[in-house]
């Protein structure tokens, strides 16, 4: 199989503008969050005469200084312009990459992980026209900016076929079911994380942190949250049952407690449980987004433990 070198240079040059859009739409997204004014609350006293009795003071709390729409939301737009023109060029990488090695593009740890970050920012894109999040889209783009400079130098593979082992067409299935559900819970994990904080400004009546109120409100971020993860979690269930699947076809057994099946296997669990009490125990707030949280750590560390550092039948990380 040979690879198209001028279409794999075109690749990386489309994967590395993509990560520089990002970041210029991470500053511009960082510059409207600054610039939109949360809603305030002022005390105005009103001295009321009451006949024949003594003067009575109220002090109605009204809101006041409604959130700038002029400058902060031209460059929140501008700031949404940039990361759709990102999530573009990200998709043309992995397309180019594609043509280039005649194979699908995620064989090695690099690739992956470009596929995950993508799902990641798409998925924001489509968020962002559903929930009022855009102005928190920083705090997306900033681990998928680090994971992206991560892919492209420590991680970075040159194209090449894969090896043998994964010449199999459960690739196509098993590989795209996981990285997509990775992509996607990439969302809700930030977000419940905001939640927490969101939450802990709210509890301590605006003295916890200034971004407190420049969050969105808490129920806006739970709901995505959770949304995101009913979403995901299908998609991760059917990425398992392909691997162990394709384990039966390429190993003789479905499950061997190899250490990648063992933390997914962890972390499907954590978000089995964090869906199950939301939908049973009527668990809410602060106890499931720290279940999600839980769940999105067990997915990282399965990304980048299994591959890197532990030895098993999963590990073509594709870094020396």
């Amino acid at each position: 199989m040979m690879v198209n070198e001028t279409l794999a240079r075109y690749s990386d040059w489309t994967y590395g503008a993509a990560v520089v859009i990002y970041v210029f739409a991470m500053v511009f997204a960082l510059i409207e969050q600054a610039y939109t004014k949360p809603r305030r609350v002022r005390a105005e006293a009103r001295q009321l005469a009451t006949v024949g009795g003594p003067a009575v003071v109220e002090t109605p709390k009204v809101p006041v200084g409604r959130p700038e729409r002029g400058r902060a939301d031209r460059i929140g737009r501008m700031g949404a312009s940039l990361l759709i023109l990102g999530v573009l060029l990200h998709f043309m990488s992995i397309v180019l990459r594609g043509v280039a090695t005649e194979r699908p593009p995620w064989g090695n740890m690099y690739e992956y992980m470009t596929l995950v970050t993508f799902v990641a920012m798409a998925t924001w894109v489509v968020l962002m026209r559903k929930f009022p999040v855009r102005r928190v889209s920083a705090f997306v783009l900033l681990p998928v900016v680090i994971l992206m400079f991560l892919g492209g130098t420590v991680l970075y593979a040159n194209a090449a076929p894969v090896v043998p082992a994964l010449q199999s067409y459960w690739m196509v299935v098993h590989v795209t079911a996981a990285a997509s559900a990775s992509g996607l819970f990439l969302v809700p994990g930030v977000a419940s994380i905001l939640y927490l904080v969101r939450t802990k400004y709210d509890k301590d009546d605006g003295k916890f942190t200034r971004i407190g109120p420049r969050l969105p409100e808490a129920d806006v971020l739970d709901r995505l949250a959770y949304r995101t993860t009913i979403i995901a979690f299908p998609v991760f269930t059917f990425g398992v049952i392909c691997g162990a699947i394709w384990a039966e076809s390429a190993w003789g057994r479905f499950w061997g407690w190899d250490p990648k099946e063992t933390v997914a296997f962890v972390a499907w669990v954590v978000y089995a449980a964090y869906l199950h009490s939301r939908a049973t125990a009527g668990w809410r707030g602060r106890r499931a987004a720290l279940i999600n949280i839980l769940g999105f750590a067990g997915t990282v560390f399965n990304l980048f433990f299994v591959n890197l550092v532990s030895t098993g039948l999963h590990s073509y990380a594709g870094v020396s």
